[in-house]
């Protein structure tokens, strides 16, 4: 696998030792190129960090996997205490696919990988294919931290992220647990969540946040005031600017999160997000690159 954009961390092939993951070392007496593993002798892996899978995108893989069969193997590693067994270290969507799919076995590369890597492969898999849950992010960096030493900087630099990004991360777990819930669930943002570290009334906040469906500038306005602070008051158009423009100009400051102007003349114009620090910065490169 070639390293890609920012983002992408260090990469697949750089955390197996700056090789593609076929000519990484495999066990003694292993073939180096994929082979057909039995699937019950694959086991997930319990330090996953995503513990949500969508059910309609692993049907639709199941799908693909029964016309065309699997196209790309796993990667595994011996189970450790369990002889003649396997622990998923990448491709558990694959694996679950092809469950439902109705394989017997499944192409598979088998590496000898330590603890650490493991982790650091799954992280870096997840945030390159599909963007973890911010929780299920943070306590990934949390683990590679307490079991593994890696400091903030260096946790950086294997998932691709800046080292802001990360701290701003693992600042979301001295939430209670009860918004840390509503991010699980997708029912605030990190930016809403942010605003609300370190609030006494963090709470109560954060139910009145989801309750008005306010965005980021206003919870931060809320974060200041206290609870039952007045609603915003509804934007008016700026001399000059119709209502439709001004309209969407709120609309993208909601998502992004940030003060958003559009300056149009005849259907061609300007438009400028304004940030006041590079952990905002940081974070509107992530949102406009997610999925990217």
């Amino acid at each position: 696998m070639v390293e890609g954009r920012r983002g992408l961390g260090r990469g697949l092939s750089a955390l197996l030792g700056e090789a593609d993951a076929e000519n990484a070392p495999a066990p003694a007496g292993e073939s180096t190129g994929a082979r057909e593993i039995p699937i019950e002798l694959i086991h997930r892996n319990p330090d996953q960090p995503r513990r949500r899978f969508a059910e309609a995108q692993i049907a639709e893989l199941a799908d693909s996997i029964r016309e065309k069969g699997v196209l790309q193997p796993v990667l595994v590693r011996p189970a450790p205490g369990m002889p003649g067994e396997y622990q998923l270290v990448a491709g558990e969507r694959r694996w679950r696919a092809s469950q439902q799919a109705g394989l017997r076995a499944m192409p598979a590369l088998v590496r000898d990988l330590d603890d650490r890597q493991v982790l650091e492969i799954a992280i870096v898999e997840n945030v390159q294919r599909s963007d973890l849950g911010v929780i299920e992010e943070s306590l990934s960096y949390k683990a590679l931290m307490d079991r593994f030493g890696r400091t903030q900087e260096e946790v950086s630099k294997v998932v691709g992220k800046s080292r802001p990004h990360v701290a701003n991360a693992l600042r979301l777990l001295t939430l209670p647990d009860e918004i840390q819930g509503f991010l699980a669930e997708g029912r605030m943002t990190a930016g809403h969540a942010r605003a609300l570290v370190g609030h006494p009334n963090a709470v109560a906040l954060a139910r009145e946040v989801i309750e008005r469906d306010l965005n980021v500038r206003e919870t931060e306005a809320l974060a200041k005031e206290g609870p039952s602070a007045k609603p915003a008051k509804p934007s008016t158009p700026k001399p000059g600017k119709d209502t439709d423009t001004a309209a969407l100009e709120d609309d993208l400051a909601e998502v992004l999160g940030l003060p958003v102007e559009i300056r149009d003349k005849g259907g061609v114009g300007q438009l400028t997000i304004k940030y006041k620090t590079l952990e905002q910065l940081d974070d509107l490169c992530r949102r406009l690159t997610r999925g990217g």
